[in-house]
């Protein structure tokens, strides 16, 4: 008989910001946001070639992951880095590979 393994809250998180960095487009997206201090979902339809109903869903995998944070600034949306939670990302990968 086997058990099941539980996962600690640790890795969940974890594995819920890897999951987030798991497409280029998306990992690119942190990339231009990480170069400043924020930017408007329309600039990133101009930089990014893909649909604006594609990269939606790749920034809202982003922000539900919680690495971005998005601001309504009518008619757009401005999306920042998420600090806290990339400060504590960053740490959990290191420490992930310093086992």
């Amino acid at each position: 008989m086997s058990e099941t393994y539980k996962f600690s809250p640790e890795q969940e998180k974890l594995a819920r910001y890897a999951k987030a960095l798991s497409h280029p487009v998306r990992v690119y997206i942190i990339s231009l946001l990480s170069q400043s201090a924020c930017c408007f979902s329309g600039d990133l339809d101009k930089i990014l070639p893909i649909a604006r109903s594609t990269l939606s869903q790749h920034l809202k995998e982003l922000k539900n992951a919680g690495l971005i944070q998005g601001t309504i600034e009518y008619p757009k949306i401005r999306y920042c880095l998420n600090p806290d939670n990339w400060e504590e990302a960053k740490k959990m990968f290191l420490n992930l590979f310093d086992n």
